[in-house]
């Protein structure tokens, strides 16, 4: 092991290089300063080119951090990732078919690092199958420029299967906390573990070059053993940042790294807009121990409604980057949490999520159809891709898409209990027809999964394959505010309901007390044991 600068250690790059990249979203331990370096050399050197960028994650600040370092012309020739969201340069450059890119499911990047690492001819699995990434309906690929078959439809045993392709790696950026004078890497300070030591083992068995970037040095042997998240056998070169912060938005924040608790009404509360509608409805259907995962956006408020009305222990929340209990961060830190139990490598929690573990799950929805199909992926000349999305709807056992009724410039208002439109949104997300499948209504319904979509104004469960109103504000207008808002005219319940009133007043729902009154069994063999006290 040799400890580097980050130009020197970018300088091994070659033209035409795979370069896997490890971190999450926001800065949550993304190489920033090996990126920074990349980009620094493109503009000096005209080099490397060519590259082909390989990252499970959305790695970027929603502006010139992150992934958006690569987005001069020239320098990538291909993208391959679980979403462009946060690097908005790059979705450009495939939108304008600049660059070859595919967004493929989070957790199947993840897992595939794994079969990678072990020399095994891809990874086999039914996350996508009737969506986008199916090769039936495109494949992944989010660019004209796209020929290549990164994904193939197969049948075992008379049933579907996608396989999806390895790739050969020639550099991994990684990041860690602290690096030993060997080559050992901890990652005390970082707010997840994500595909650290896949991804060393898999540019390892390629015979590619592992370049790890560390916030500090350690003394040989002083590094707890037991701590060290990727051995010194993997690590080929490190490079040293001592401004490396925890996320781009919350550079020092010890609860994300999990060296504390924070206290409940700590927690922001959230203001009483359509957001925390929504996520309040959504709360409604926590059920106690239920197993959820709650997506990044307007469910992130999930956690906060959780913490006010006192039920946060009462569940356990988990997100996709390895996060177990405690409150998912929003915003630019989702993918981070705090108050959490335990944290687990990434591919380890995608296993759990596509085995079905996820009681419920609550993921944003942009576009819906009279199915109950939703795209998330594309949409209004926005190139966003789908991050875990696939691996978490299709595998929960129930399903809670929340968002607003209409997008772009809604304002509301409540007032006794009572909703109020004061400006409609300009775009409809109930449409006639989607532009991409992210989510398949039907396949859903084939599975018996349970779906429901929340908004503000409006309730709907997906009733034998067709989305039925079910609930509506009080002081909304049916025809004026929800069904002329629509690209189609839904089904409407017998017995349609008024939401509860307090989703619409300012003081805590009482969710707590509600919670207790429910009753769920952890499992059936359980009931025969003797009730045990209280711990």
């Amino acid at each position: 092991m040799r400890i580097v600068s980050a130009d020197d250690a970018v300088s091994l790059l070659r033209d035409g290089d795979t370069l896997m990249i490890g971190g999450s979203g926001g800065g949550h331990a993304v190489p920033e300063a090996l990126l920074e370096a990349v980009e620094r050399r493109f503009q000096q050197q005209g080099s490397p080119r060519r590259l082909t960028a390989l990252h499970p994650v959305g790695l970027g600040d929603r502006g010139q951090r992150g992934a958006s370092r690569l987005a001069h012309p020239g320098l990538l020739k291909r993208v391959v990732c679980g979403t462009l969201v946060d690097s908005p340069a790059l979705a450009q450059l495939a939108l304008a078919n600049e660059i070859e890119a595919w967004t493929l499911p989070q957790g199947v990047l993840s897992q595939l690092t794994r079969e990678m690492a072990a020399g095994r001819p891809g990874l086999i699995s039914h996350v996508g199958l009737h969506t986008f990434v199916d090769p039936r309906l495109g494949g992944g690929r989010q660019s004209e420029r796209c020929q290549e078959e990164l994904v193939s439809l197969i049948e075992i045993d008379g049933r579907e299967w996608l396989h999806y392709k390895p790739f050969h790696v020639d550099v991994a950026f990684l990041r860690g906390t602290t690096a030993d004078e060997d080559g050992n890497i901890t990652m005390e300070q970082e707010a997840i573990f994500g595909d650290m030591l896949s991804m060393a083992q898999a540019t390892k068995r390629c015979g590619g070059l592992v370049i790890v970037q560390v916030k500090r040095l350690a003394r040989r042997g002083t590094l707890p053993a037991k701590n060290v998240k990727i051995p010194a056998m993997l690590v080929d070169l490190v490079v040293v940042d001592p401004q490396q912060a925890v996320t781009y938005q919350s550079p020092n924040d010890p609860a994300f790294t999990g060296e504390f608790r924070i206290p409940l009404n700590d927690f922001p509360l959230l203001p009483l807009d359509e957001r925390k509608i929504v996520a309040r409805r959504c709360a409604m259907e926590l059920m106690p121990g239920a197993v959820c995962n709650v997506g990044s956006g307007i469910c992130t408020g999930i956690c906060l409604v959780s913490a006010e009305e006192d039920v946060l222990d009462a569940i356990v929340l988990t997100n996709e980057q390895g996060l177990i209990g405690g409150a998912p961060a929003a915003g630019l830190d989702a993918g981070a949490a705090r108050n959490y139990s335990a944290l687990v490598d990434q591919p380890y929690q995608f296993d759990f999520y596509d085995g079905g573990g996820i009681d419920i799950a609550f993921l944003s929805a942009a576009e819906i159809d009279a199915g109950g199909s939703v795209n998330i992926s594309r949409f209004a000349n926005k190139l966003i891709g789908v991050g875990g999305f696939i691996n978490i709807s299709q595998n929960a056992k129930k399903m809670v898409f929340g968002g607003t009724f209409t997008a772009g410039g809604l304002r509301v208002a409540c007032a006794g209990g009572q909703l109020h439109i004061e400006q409609e949104g300009a775009h409809r997300k109930f449409v006639a027809a989607l532009q991409q499948i992210s989510y398949s209504g039907p396949y859903a319904c084939q599975q018996g999964q349970t779906v429901l979509f929340v908004t503000e104004r409006a309730v709907f469960r997906v009733v034998d394959g067709a989305l039925e109103l079910t609930e509506i504000a009080p002081g909304i207008d049916l025809e004026r505010d929800v069904l002329q808002q629509m690209g189609f005219r839904p089904r409407i319940a017998a017995e349609l309901k008024t939401m509860d009133a307090r989703l619409f007043l300012p003081q805590p729902m009482g969710l707590h007390q509600a919670m207790a009154a429910k009753t769920r069994a952890r499992h059936p063999r359980l009931a025969q044991l003797a009730p045990q006290a209280p711990l």
